[in-house]
C-alpha cells in the first residue's frame, strides 16, 4: 500500500471532498489525522473507513485561529513525530449575491477560511516537515476551478481561490530547501453538498440558469492519493479534475 507507515492530515475532513480523500488515504494505509470544526462529522468520516489499513485520529479545530492550528500540529508531533502529507482542503462559500451587495462579514468569513486558514496550516506543516527526520513532505492545496475562472456572483470565493494559487507557487518555491513539495488540485463539479444545486440549474455568465454535469467525488479522492504517493523528486504542481462536459473551457 502506498501509504503504509506514512502520516497524512486532511482539513475539512468532515464532509464532501475532504471526507472522500480522507477515507481514500486511510484505505491506502495512511495514518490520517482528520480535522474540521465538527467532531461528530469527523467521527462519521472515521467510521466510514473502519477496517481500513490506516489509522484515523480525530482532532477538531477552528483553523482560522492560530492557537487551534498550533495545537493541531503539536498533537500530530506528539502522536506521530512527523507529517508526510497535508491535504489543505477546508473551504467555504458566500451567498451568491451581487458583488456590490456582499456583506463584509461574508467576505471576511470566506477569506478567513479559504485563505488565512490554508496559510496557517501550510505554515504549521512547513515547521514540522523541516524539523523532522527524514526532512520533507508534501502539501496538496485545494484550489478549485475557481482558481482559474469565476462564476457569476462569486467574488469572495474566486478571489480566495486565485490567492491559493499564489500560496501554492510560493510554497513550492520556498519548500525546495526543505524537500517539501507543494502542489494544487483544481476541482470542477465534484458531487457534494456544495454542488448539489448544479444538477437543477446554476447562474451562467450570459445571465441564464442552466444545469451542469457533476462527477463522482471519488475521482478527486483518487487524484489526491496519486499526488500523495509520488516520490520526493516528483511533484504535481497543478492538476485539474473536472466533470468532462462542464462549462469551463471554450465558450460553454
Amino acid at each position: 500500500m502506498t501509504g503504509q507507515g506514512r502520516i497524512a492530515l486532511v482539513t475539512g475532513a468532515g464532509s464532501g471532498i475532504g471526507r472522500a480523500a480522507a477515507v481514500a488515504l486511510l484505505k491506502e494505509g495512511y495514518k490520517t489525522v482528520l480535522t474540521g470544526r465538527r467532531r461528530d462529522a469527523l467521527e462519521e468520516t472515521a467510521k466510514l473507513a473502519a477496517g481500513s489499513a490506516g489509522e484515523a485520529l480525530v482532532h477538531p479545530a477552528d483553523l482560522t485561529k492560530p492557537a487551534d492550528v498550533d495545537a493541531l500540529f503539536a498533537a500530530i508531533k506528539a502522536k506521530y513525530a512527523r507529517l508526510d502529507v497535508l491535504f489543505n482542503n477546508a473551504g467555504v462559500n458566500a451567498p451568491g449575491v451581487l458583488l456590490e451587495d456582499l456583506a463584509f462579514e461574508d467576505w471576511k468569513n470566506v477569506v478567513d477560511v479559504n485563505l488565512t486558514a490554508m496559510f496557517l496550516c501550510m505554515q504549521g506543516a512547513f515547521r514540522l516537515m523541516k524539523a523532522q527526520s527524514p526532512q520533507g513532505g508534501r502539501i496538496i492545496n485545494n484550489g478549485s476551478i475557481s482558481a482559474q475562472a469565476p462564476r457569476p456572483n462569486s467574488v469572495a470565493y474566486t478571489s480566495t481561490k486565485h490567492a491559493v494559487t499564489g500560496l501554492t507557487k510560493s510554497g513550492a518555491l520556498d519548500g525546495r530547501k526543505y524537500s517539501i513539495a507543494v502542489g494544487q488540485i483544481d476541482i470542477g463539479n465534484a458531487a457534494s453538498n456544495m454542488t448539489a444545486a448544479m444538477t437543477k440549474g446554476v447562474p451562467q455568465a450570459n445571465g441564464t440558469l442552466a444545469p451542469e454535469p457533476v462527477m463522482d467525488v471519488q475521482n478527486v479522492a483518487n487524484a489526491v492519493v496519486y499526488m500523495a504517493s509520488l516520490p520526493p523528486e516528483a511533484n504535481v504542481l497543478t492538476m485539474t479534475v473536472m466533470a468532462t462536459t462542464m462549462p469551463l473551457v471554450g465558450r460553454g
